[in-house]
């Protein structure tokens, strides 16, 4: 696996451990799985990460770092990929995750309006929000799920490959 191009973009450490909103999980952040790279922290670090961005909720760097203690994933990993849902792809993954927990609640689903305002969603809040929380859970869990495995598989693939290019050097001066 490419450690080198990992390590490249990886906050230091320290850093992390001294930062003021991580400062309260204290000891917790000195087990070495949360910043080494490996093929079991790095793939619990992409489930749990990719679990926390599909989350309709404030703070979920937080969670996805609580997380990756819990598992004991790469938390500079688990945390970054939260910032996969931003300002732009916010609305249509949490749009399709509505329109999936609606469809798993066996709710029509409510259509749009021409203009979404703010105070359309706040007065829609509560019957939006049991569909889209469920329908954030499933596709959290299953595209979690997608990236552990997805990366354990890459990571082996990578590994074998390399190992067979050394084979052939050594065979082949």
């Amino acid at each position: 696996m490419p450690r080198h191009l990992f390590k490249r973009y990886m906050p230091d450490p320290t850093r992390i451990r001294e930062h003021k909103h991580l400062r309260f999980f204290g000891p917790l952040l000195h087990d070495p799985n949360l910043w080494h790279l490996n093929r079991h922290s790095v793939a619990r670090a992409m489930a749990v990460g990719l679990f926390a961005a599909l989350m309709p909720m404030p703070l979920q760097m937080l969670l996805a770092a609580f997380l990756a203690i819990l598992v004991r994933g790469n938390m500079p990993i688990a945390v970054s990929l939260v910032w996969l849902t931003n300002p732009l792809t916010i609305p249509p993954i949490f749009y399709c995750a509505y329109q999936l927990g609606a469809w798993l609640l066996h709710v029509p689903p409510r259509s749009l309006p021409d203009e979404l305002t703010w105070a359309w969603i706040s007065a829609q809040l509560s019957t939006l929000w049991q569909p889209l929380l469920l329908g954030s859970l499933v596709l959290g869990v299953a595209l979690g799920a997608l990236g552990y495995y997805l990366t354990m598989s890459y990571w082996r693939w990578w590994v074998a490959r390399q190992w067979k290019r050394r084979q052939a050097r050594r065979r082949h001066p």
